[in-house]
């Protein structure tokens, strides 16, 4: 008897993206997630169904049923091909997602989308949404487009490599003329954009508008774990992918002494949460 297949799919505004579990002796093992992007969430739904099967060779009758979460969940209203499906709500969907990936039994979940949200997760319990910033790839992109001309975050992010931030924001050790004892005044952000030069490159833009969009995203994590006594936080999320965010967050752990965490497949969590989520009669669509 073959296994059979749960089926997750986050719908998003511009991507939707789709994964599985099958499970061999009580043990889910995970088929790798893959994303398509449509405008219309509907297409994007069924499109994304139709790659995913066709590419790991599963028919209709091997999947058991389809957990579906998102911003573009609502628009779903009746089942895919007649399969069962159930409506996860978002938030539990990225606390589930996070732990599951970076195998923490407890920890801050903060998924990286348009804007930010903050998830406390532990194992054995519902996950709490705690809030979260605007701040997030939705402020990348616009300020990019505005002051760069670019909306394509690989783009940006390939150019902030070259960036300097002594060109862009103010930093402690500006202000204070020495170092305060932490060995970070260096590097320390006092006010983003707050010393922009004239002689700005858009390398240097670039760097900036990245460096504030992880900072802010890092010290509000940060806020959320010391409420809980914690230091492991877990990112998750389309940002994750930014190689110029990534050396932020290093800073910031270091900075911090905080355990940061950016697992394997962080693009995927909140869609890997909704497949793993209990089942609940309660969320079948009608």
């Amino acid at each position: 008897m073959k296994d059979k297949i749960v089926i997750g799919i986050d719908i998003g505004g511009s991507t939707t993206k789709i994964v599985g579990f099958k499970t061999h002796s009580g043990e889910k093992e995970l088929i790798d997630p893959l994303f398509v992007r449509a405008t219309d969430p509907i297409t994007s739904m069924y499109g994304a169904l139709g790659r995913f099967t066709d590419e790991n060779m599963l028919e209709l009758s091997d999947i058991e049923r389809i957990m579906i979460t998102g911003a573009g969940s609502s628009y779903l209203k009746a089942p895919l091909y007649s399969l069962p499906c159930y409506v996860i709500p978002e938030f539990r969907s990225i606390g589930l997602g996070g732990l599951y990936l970076c195998g923490y039994r407890e920890a801050i979940i903060a998924s990286m989308g348009t804007g930010t949200a903050i998830i406390y997760a532990k194992e054995g319990e519902e996950p709490v949404h705690l809030g979260g910033t605007g701040i997030g790839g939705g402020t990348l992109i616009g300020l990019s487009k505005k002051m760069l001309g670019m909306d394509t975050v690989e783009h940006i992010d390939e150019l902030a490599r070259d960036g300097d931030l002594r060109n862009v924001d103010l930093k402690i050790e500006d202000i204070t003329g020495h170092d305060l004892g932490s060995g970070f005044s260096d590097v320390m952000t006092a006010s983003n954009f707050g010393r922009i030069s004239d002689l700005a490159t858009k390398s240097d833009v670039a760097r900036g508008i990245i460096n504030m969009v992880f900072e802010t995203v890092g010290m509000v994590s940060i806020f959320a774990a010391r409420n809980y006594g914690l230091k492991d936080v877990v990112l998750t999320g389309n940002l994750t992918s930014v190689e110029t965010g990534k050396e932020v967050i290093d800073v910031i752990n270091r900075m911090f002494d905080m355990r940061f965490v950016i697992p394997k497949h962080s693009q995927f969590g909140t869609v890997i949460g909704a497949a793993l989520s209990e089942y609940d009669e309660s969320l079948r669509i009608k």
